[in-house]
């Protein structure tokens, strides 16, 4: 289980939402890519993730990333605990 700590001014990089003028929530883009890459390896995975999260501006660490690589490719659920400073 993955835990970041994002500034309440910035979760709109983390969550998707409709209101916001930000164009890369991180939330729609691991969904986009759990949906599409479900049952993949995670080496494929991972770099796309990397992408989505530094377009997004956020400060996952490579485990985290990994483990979210690794809940993709196994379709497990992936829990993200999120720290509003």
């Amino acid at each position: 289980m993955g835990e970041i700590s994002v500034d309440r001014q910035h979760l709109d990089r983390l969550l998707a939402d409709s209101a916001s003028t930000y164009g890369a929530p991180y939330q729609r883009a691991f969904a986009e890519l759990a949906k599409a890459r479900r049952g993949r390896p995670i080496a494929e995975i991972l770099p796309l993730l990397r992408r989505a999260a530094d377009e997004a501006l956020l400060g996952f660490t490579d485990a985290d990333l990994r483990e979210q690589a690794e809940a993709i490719s196994t379709g497990e659920p992936y829990v993200l605990r999120v720290t509003v400073a």
